[in-house]
């Protein structure tokens, strides 16, 4: 593991921003938010209502922001869009294959993409790494969308070969430091997602998976979330729960307890009927931790805007749907359309918006922005 260089002289990108050489050390790095520090955070933040967010154009990570596809006019015009119908926050992908790209070309995207955000009245929740979908990520243009196939494009970070190279883990810890030092004090961005389900088999994708996949990442984990201490960022720090059991820590699994035992506040996915959703949330609510699902709606199972919403605004805990826009992700379709591909399913399975920017369903919106009056009175 590479240890941190000395500070060297910034790098002046255009536009006056500084990118450092190396990444940025804090002269001491944080432990675990203490339950106040993070009850204070909350109290700052009450009435988080999201989407997880790419672009319509874009099928994966790696298209949202390479050179090449990165498209900020369309992104404006998106969160434009979320702004409209009563968004505050959205959670958004990254890949560690960006960074080893062009580092200084990313990170000066990914401030643009922060100033765009800011600009609408929106605050990112960045996420560093991802075990779902496919496991052979590569730079360059990706695939087209398989016809009638929910998300057939989405890649993880790391992939297979690179979760396993241990001379690859320093290139992993100057990818997740070097962009949280850039904005490790910027209140534009809400926080820092360091893994998304990280126990995620995978298994449309089974016989390319790595069958150590589950230990590799149980070892890598805790690592990440100590670099991520080492930058002591002003937001929280966080990965969410998506199966199995969280209430008693005795039947928790390996990872699942990785991320309850240092997340600053809880995150977990549900994409539960009503019921269960709220169940989720009883099982969380001993951590006395702030709350935030980070991603739900499956409108076919269950799980819907209208549904969902009114629970986590009674329970006081932040909601981020599944997608905004309908695009190459196609995450609109549902998940076994990988087993049965159908391009016009009777009822969306996911995101809010077509691609014109209309609504799905205009009974979503307004339970939107019932939980966002400032914004219904603009």
């Amino acid at each position: 593991m590479h240890r941190r260089a000395a500070l060297k002289v910034p790098l002046i990108l255009a536009g006056g921003a500084a990118l450092t050489s190396t990444p940025l050390a804090a002269a001491a790095g944080g432990g675990r938010w203490s339950v106040e520090r993070a009850q204070g955070w909350h109290r700052a933040h009450r009435g988080l209502v999201g989407a997880n967010y790419i672009p319509s154009n874009a099928i994966n990570q790696l298209e949202m922001f390479q050179p090449e596809t990165y498209d900020l006019r369309r992104i404006d015009a998106e969160l434009a869009m979320a702004r409209r119908i009563g968004l505050n926050t959205i959670r958004v992908f990254l890949h560690d294959l960006l960074w080893t790209q062009d580092r200084r070309g990313f990170i000066r995207r990914l401030m643009q993409f922060v100033t765009v955000a800011a600009r609408r009245g929106i605050k990112p929740l960045f996420v560093f790494f991802d075990s779902c979908w496919d496991p052979r990520p590569a730079l360059g243009p990706q695939r087209a969308p398989a016809p009638g196939v929910h998300n057939s494009g989405w890649v993880q970070s790391p992939g297979a070969e690179r979760l396993g190279d241990r001379k690859y883990v320093g290139v992993l810890k100057e990818y997740v430091t070097g962009v949280m030092n850039q904005f490790r004090n910027d209140d534009r961005v809400l926080g820092w997602d360091l893994w998304n389900e990280p126990d995620n088999p995978a298994t449309v994708y089974r016989k390319v998976e790595r069958t150590d996949k589950d230990d590799l990442v149980a070892a890598l984990l805790p690592q990440v979330f100590q670099w991520a201490r080492e930058v002591d960022p002003s937001q929280p720090l966080t990965s969410g729960v998506w199966q199995g059991e969280w209430a008693n820590p005795g039947k928790r699994s390996v990872i699942a307890g990785i991320q309850l035992d240092n997340s600053d506040v809880t995150s977990f996915h549900s994409y539960a009927e009503p019921r269960g959703f709220e169940a989720r949330i009883a099982e969380l609510t001993p951590l006395r931790r702030p709350i935030l699902c980070t991603e739900y709606l499956a409108r076919s199972l269950g799980s819907s805007v209208e549904g969902i919403l009114p629970i986590a605004q009674r329970l006081d805990v932040g909601a981020f749907n599944w997608g905004l826009v309908a695009g190459k992700t196609q995450t609109f379709l549902p998940w076994d359309s990988w087993d049965r591909p159908d391009p016009n399913p009777k009822v969306w399975f996911s995101d809010l918006l077509g691609p014109d920017g209309r609504p799905y369903r205009d009974s979503e919106i307004r339970a939107i922005r019932r939980l966002t009056p400032l914004l219904r009175a603009k």
